[in-house]
């Protein structure tokens, strides 16, 4: 068993919902997330309570799960990013999971 992590820009949501779907990664966990560009793009807020945001909108999908089905899912992810015109792949990780309950 491994966790696999992506992270995406919210127009692929339905195009990874369906990525995961096709590599039958059917439990998973999903929480919305900002994500920055680079350092040089940060801006912090002005005051505590600013109500502008600077990141993305972003998602963040997780799942415990074969490394079979992880390969499946990297070959489409893969795949999927070969066809974009935008410059925010699809971008994900595996890692190790040595004791779980």
């Amino acid at each position: 068993m491994k966790l696999v992590i992506v992270t995406i820009v919210d127009e692929y949501k339905k195009d990874v919902l369906s990525l995961f779907k096709q590599a039958r990664i059917e439990n998973f966990s999903e929480s919305d997330i900002e994500g920055f560009k680079s350092p040089g793009t940060l801006q912090l807020p002005a005051s505590w309570f600013a109500t502008e945001s600077s990141g993305a909108d972003s998602e963040m999908f997780f799942s415990f799960t074969d490394e079979e089905k992880i390969e499946v899912l990297f070959t489409l992810i893969k795949a999927f990013n070969s066809r974009l015109k935008s410059n925010n792949p699809v971008r994900a990780v595996v890692v190790p999971i040595e004791k779980y309950i």
